[in-house]
């Protein structure tokens, strides 16, 4: 792993602990949800990492908190299995929706997703005997697992991190393995993959059966931490809020979302009087890293080792010879 990655890992995990050093209820409500942001994000740049912007998280996520939330109130079930279980509708929902959703390429497949997550998003609002509607879904109970109550906002940090941490854990050894291999050739020249003899609609259906997998289970750890569902959770700002985390981190490490997540999530507390500016910000946040950073801190960390590089070879990082032309 390059130094760069090391340094923002080692970072990254110093803001990890402070919620333990600082002890605060508060600062663990804020660390919760940025790990529940984490883990949706994550889903997101998967699916970006072949070629694709996936809108329809937002809506995964909203499936899987529904979801576990009513398997555990309407069925009975175990809260930690009613989560899991949120998590495979998600998934199913992914997995049934790929084949068409995922023949359709570059802004077309944009649009239907954002479609897709708006159609669920009005099924949430109107389905008041089952979801509650507008008015929400209230009573749902705190998460159980092997027995412990999970009640405390540091023992749910602990529960939000480790699901967290596991799945940036599962994207690196993905990320460095033949399956990463893949899906980066995927995104660079599909054409090339593809005459390879690789099933390109095959992985990317994979992917995105994955990515609502985790999508849900983000919708199930939210449901049974914050105690109520509603429709305003799972809106189009919820995907830019995630799409900007991508793009600030940088989409070609499984760090990127984990940077990102730990700079904007705490943006809207810093922004609470202006509440109603906070899109306006998270556009002008998009359009300066576009604009400057296109890699994101991640991309910019790995081109400053380079350069460092370059300047240690005492040679133009820019050119490839040291041939003269005649």
């Amino acid at each position: 792993m390059s130094k760069p990655l090391v340094i923002a890992g080692a970072l990254a995990a110093l803001v990890c602990v402070i919620p333990y050093l600082v002890a605060d209820r508060y600062v663990f409500h804020v660390a919760i949800m940025g790990c529940v942001t984490l883990i949706l994000a994550s889903s997101m740049n998967l699916m970006l990492r072949v070629g694709q912007l996936s809108l329809a998280q937002v809506a995964f996520m909203g499936i899987g908190a529904y979801a576990s939330a009513l398997f555990s109130m309407r069925l009975g079930w175990p809260t930690g299995l009613s989560l899991v279980a949120g998590g495979g509708v998600a998934m199913v929902f992914a997995a049934v929706l790929g084949p068409a959703f995922l023949k359709i390429r570059g802004v077309y497949f944009v649009l239907l997703t954002f479609a897709f997550a708006q159609a669920v998003n009005l099924i949430f609002q109107d389905w008041t005997s089952l979801l509650g509607g507008n008015n929400g879904l209230y009573g749902i109970p705190k998460l159980e697992l092997f027995g412990i109550r999970l009640g405390k906002p540091g023992a749910f940090y602990g529960l939000a991190l480790a699901v967290a941490l596991g799945w940036l854990a599962l994207m690196g050894a993905l990320h460095r393995s033949r399956v990463g291999a893949v899906l980066s050739s995927i995104e660079e020249n599909e054409d090339l993959t593809r005459s390879l003899g690789v099933n390109v609609l095959a992985w990317r259906i994979g992917c995105f059966a994955l990515s609502g997998l985790m999508a849900g289970i983000a919708g199930g750890l939210y449901a049974y931490y914050i105690g109520f569902l509603s429709p305003q959770a799972f809106t189009f700002h919820t995907s830019v809020n995630v799409l900007v985390i991508n793009v600030i981190g940088g989409v070609a490490s499984p760090l990127g979302p984990l940077i990102g997540s730990i700079l904007i999530v705490p943006l809207p507390e810093l922004l609470r009087d202006v509440e109603e500016y906070q899109l306006l910000a998270y556009g002008g946040i998009l359009i300066l890293f576009l604009a400057f950073f296109p890699r994101g801190l991640i991309g910019f960390l790995a081109e400053a080792r380079q350069d460092a590089a370059g300047r240690r070879l005492g040679r133009p990082i820019w050119r490839h010879s040291t041939k003269r032309t005649k």
